[in-house]
């Protein structure tokens, strides 16, 4: 038994097993193959250098930035889903390989995007009445402030909380509150650009056919 683990003995092996099957699925690229598919090159040269949906907005326009955003959210959602079948201890675990692998991609020399969307994916998986909610609070933060990043910031501080009152589950609460730090940890660049008062609003109207 472990931390977040609740299998006695736990099978390591499984384990390990279970974190990188996620992590190769968070770790593909698909705002940056989506950006060169589509001929606007490699995103990371362009806008703010992220290869989220939100710098694909920018750069490569709305339907491309949907696109990024759902098989960023779907490449946390199905592995987490798979791995649940079998234990919930490899759904924790595939959840944080997941986010990690998109953190920190084996493709792009360890470097990656800052989280939220594949984030949303694996919350999803976990709990969806979790999920919704924390949809919701973007939706409604990103319609109120306009910054992305803003509406990252306070739905994953609130996430751990959320998932507290729809679950109780503890494995459910650490992973959540795990997501929330790397999230904040990532986006610490647009934190001190919120606080100056230079942060991009989100611009849905300036897109690309």
């Amino acid at each position: 038994m472990s931390l977040i683990l609740t299998q006695s003995p736990v099978l390591w092996l499984f384990v390990m097993l279970a974190f990188l099957f996620g992590y190769l699925s968070g770790s593909v690229p698909y705002g940056l193959l989506l950006g060169k598919m589509a001929g606007i090159g490699d995103i990371r040269k362009a806008g703010s250098g992220n290869i989220g949906a939100t710098n694909v907005l920018r750069v490569g326009g709305k339907w491309l930035a949907i696109l990024t955003l759902l098989l960023d959210g779907l490449k946390g959602t199905i592995p987490v889903l798979i791995a649940g079948l079998f234990h919930t201890d490899y759904a924790v675990m595939t959840a944080l390989g997941a986010f990690i692998g998109h953190l920190f991609s084996v493709w792009l020399k360890f470097k990656g995007g800052k989280g939220v969307a594949v984030a949303l994916g694996i919350t999803f998986a976990l709990s969806w009445e979790v999920g919704i909610l924390l949809c919701l609070i973007w939706l409604i933060t990103a319609m109120i402030g306009k910054y992305s990043s803003l509406s990252a910031l306070t739905t994953f501080a609130l996430a751990p909380f959320v998932a507290w009152y729809f679950t109780a589950d503890f494995q459910i609460i650490f992973v959540m509150s795990f997501l929330a730090i790397m999230i904040w940890v990532k986006h610490h660049a647009n934190i001190k650009r919120l606080l100056n008062g230079i942060e991009s609003k989100i611009n849905i109207k300036k897109t690309t056919s």
